[in-house]
């Protein structure tokens, strides 16, 4: 088995990223126009690193792990597939074949607030499964938007050893820390560093190119009560309705801490449709 890691930015300073950290921000809670961004620059990196001038197998590209709602990875990657397909195909190579890793345990916990150990604990209880029997034979480039301190990684590689996979692989990043001395939230600042607060997110939902994704679903649902009804008033009917959906979806409506909120969401459909069907429209 060969596993080669690849990332577009090397972190080894915080006042320089190589990319600006308002719109990574962005991208975590659901912009797809950055996600466009990233994915494309990530493969015209990886094309001109790694492929160029070579036999390139059948490539099955894997995003990261998720229940039933999607990653902010997610996106990049729609258009990281896009984009090498293009290449793929005008340079007569089979396009891409994806597959997905599921995880059985969501978290309530940011993940980009922990340290190294806190990540492996956290999710070190987390089982990933993929579809071996797709895999063999091909060479699987495994996506994620940043690399910190190697948790998650970590697992995939775990996974891989459990599935027994001799794969050759791809660990692809658009980002990746390499600098020791920077902790692991820094993680945590780019991630909230457009979005201060629940009200910034309007800009981002509004859009037509707005993707919803897990971590804009559990910042919402995690959010104070108060704030949250406010937020919530300003919102179209089809945004509440999906934001509903894809909570259940994940199972968080077992999780204590999100079920004020949800409750609150509940209460507010049923009303809505309640007056609809009353004024007969």
């Amino acid at each position: 088995m060969m596993t080669t890691t690849y990332s577009l930015h090397k972190i080894t300073d915080t006042s320089q990223f190589g990319f600006c950290p308002d719109d990574y921000s962005r991208f975590k809670f659901g912009d797809d126009l950055v996600a466009e961004r990233f994915g494309a620059t990530l493969a015209d990196g990886f094309i001109e690193q790694h492929l160029k001038g070579r036999t390139i197998p059948q490539l099955v590209v894997v995003s990261s792990p998720y229940a039933f709602i999607p990653t902010a990875t997610f996106s990049m990657k729609n258009h990281f597939v896009f984009r090498l397909n293009r290449w793929l195909a005008a340079n007569g190579h089979p396009v891409t074949q994806e597959t997905k890793v599921h995880r059985t345990i969501t978290y309530k916990e940011d993940y980009g607030e922990l340290d190294a150990e806190q990540r492996l604990k956290l999710i070190g209880n987390d089982s990933f499964h993929i579809d071996r029997e797709f895999l063999a034979g091909k060479t699987i480039v495994f996506l994620d938007d940043i690399r910190i301190t190697g948790g998650h990684e970590r697992m995939i590689l775990k996974m891989v050893d459990t599935y027994g996979l001799s794969n050759e692989m791809y660990l692809l990043y658009y980002a990746e820390l390499q600098n020791n001395s920077i902790h692991p939230n820094i993680e945590n600042h780019l991630n909230y560093h457009f979005v201060k607060s629940i009200f910034h997110l309007e800009k981002i939902i509004r859009d037509e190119r707005f993707a919803i994704n897990t971590r804009i679903v559990k910042y919402i649902l995690n959010y104070d009560f108060d704030s949250f009804c406010i937020f919530l008033q300003n919102q179209s009917d089809q945004f509440i309705n999906m934001l509903y959906d894809m909570a259940i979806g994940n199972g968080y409506h077992t999780i204590g801490a999100y079920q004020q909120n949800l409750q609150y969401i509940n209460h507010y459909i049923f009303h809505r449709k309640h007056k609809s069907i009353q004024h007969g429209n």
